[in-house]
């Protein structure tokens, strides 16, 4: 009987999706987890994020074990190499699992000339894998990024940009956020160890654990019910910094998937909160996270450039803005974003970003307040852009964070802690 669905096969469409077609996993792989068993979804995700997290070694090994690359129609047993490489390297799987299952998945992707290829390659770096991999020590293919990033990263953080690739290349961990309204988060601990899990508290959060391992959300106390919220460490700090109140009028902008317009919710549930974003389909997300925690919010499409087009001249007591970014803090959770993005991009969302601020800073009250934010850990789009937003507006001061500057805070992603993120508080000057 001829073998249907091979998880390797569905894993080297998927890479070739987001790398030849530039395409997000994040956005392309559920639709493919959707028909799979818990284990084999878990399973497909593990291989996807671990290939695009280690793309340039796979890719660098494959150019030793072959006289030439994969092109045109075969380009998808290029990825499907890789897939098996990156079993071998960095999965428990045993090796004869790898190889058969490989080796079938190019019968399934309708290249059956191509087996003996595949078994060939993938037996050869059994072979030979201590010697190949020793041949690539010292070079940047083993650092995981793109040139250009590397050397971004070398430029704006002489001291930090070895940490800050280590981290990149690390799996996230889980962070969840304890909704205080529900439980204080001693309590939500002890019923997560009821339930036979370990968490950790952050001292700088008042509401984040950290799971001791990842789970799913089916095994957190009260998920279902809005008691806990999945939600980095750094994310939950853009609301602490708003200190959004009762009563007040909040302005959420680019708001999608609504983690911290819930949050800002949790911290003064009586405030009058305004959730935007572009996106339509992203800001679906938002209706459905607010419905779960039971919430209220003015939900509305619409473009950070253009406000008076969805709130008219209103103005607010404070402004949440999580500006579009290179997204170059969350790589660890997305490494797609490595490939995804360009060099030239930057000075794009730098420019994007400068018409998005502008455009909503009357739309802040005088006396008000203003969280500039990104997961973002270029100085471009970070310290420079606020810099470049004070000398433009006189009316604006900066107010340092806890460890910051007056440009701004710069969090660098930390293995065990929160993701890269940015942080300026700015506040409109009462009129003399």
């Amino acid at each position: 009987m001829k073998k249907t669905t091979n998880l390797r096969s569905l894993a080297a469409r998927l890479i070739e999706q987001v790398v030849d077609k530039g395409q997000s996993l994040s956005a392309i792989l559920p639709a493919a987890q959707k028909p799979l068993s818990d284990k084999d979804s878990a399973l497909l995700q593990e291989i996807c994020f671990g290939v695009v997290r280690t793309l340039p070694q796979l890719d660098a090994l494959i150019g030793k074990l072959m006289d030439r690359p994969m092109t045109g129609k075969q380009r998808t047993i290029h990825y499907l190499l890789m897939v098996g490489l990156y079993q071998m390297l960095y999965t428990r799987i045993p090796a004869h699992a790898i190889l058969a299952e490989t080796v079938d998945g190019a019968v399934v992707l309708k290249k059956q000339s191509l087996k003996g290829l595949v078994n060939g390659v993938l037996r050869q770096f059994q072979r030979r894998q201590e010697e190949l991999l020793q041949a690539l020590e010292g070079q940047s293919v083993n650092l995981w990024h793109p040139s250009w990033l590397i050397k971004r990263l070398q430029t704006s953080w002489p001291q930090n940009w070895q940490q800050i690739i280590e981290a990149n290349n690390q799996r996230p961990p889980m962070w969840l956020r304890v909704n205080r309204q529900y439980n204080s988060r001693d309590h939500w601990l002890s019923l997560l160890s009821e339930q036979g899990l370990g968490g950790t508290s952050d001292p700088l959060s008042e509401d984040a654990v950290r799971l001791e391992k990842p789970a799913g959300v089916n095994q957190l106390p009260g998920f279902a019910d809005g008691w806990v919220t999945v939600q980095d460490l750094s994310a939950q700090r853009c609301a602490q910094y708003l200190a959004p109140q009762d009563g007040e009028d909040i302005l959420d902008l680019c708001a999608a998937p609504g983690g911290k317009t819930t949050h800002l919710l949790e911290i003064a549930p009586h405030a009058r909160v305004m959730a935007v974003d572009v996106d339509a389909t992203r800001l679906s997300r938002v209706s459905e996270n607010l419905q779960r925690l039971k919430m209220q919010a003015d939900v509305k499409q619409g473009d950070g450039r253009e406000p008076a087009q969805w709130c008219g001249d209103r103005q607010f007591d404070r402004i949440l803005l999580d500006a579009p970014c290179s997204a170059t803090g969350v790589i660890r959770r997305h490494p797609d974003i490595k490939w995804l993005r360009r060099d030239s991009d930057i000075q794009e969302l730098a420019a994007l970003q400068a018409e998005i601020i502008d455009a909503i800073w009357p739309h802040l009250k005088p006396g008000g307040t203003l969280i500039y934010a990104t997961c973002s850990i270029l100085p471009q789009e970070n310290h420079l852009q606020v810099a470049a937003f004070l000398t433009r507006h006189p009316d604006a001061e900066a107010i340092s964070l806890p460890g910051g500057e007056l440009q701004g805070l710069q969090i660098f992603p930390e293995e065990q802690g929160g993701d890269g993120f940015f942080y300026a508080k700015l506040i409109k000057k009462l009129k003399p």
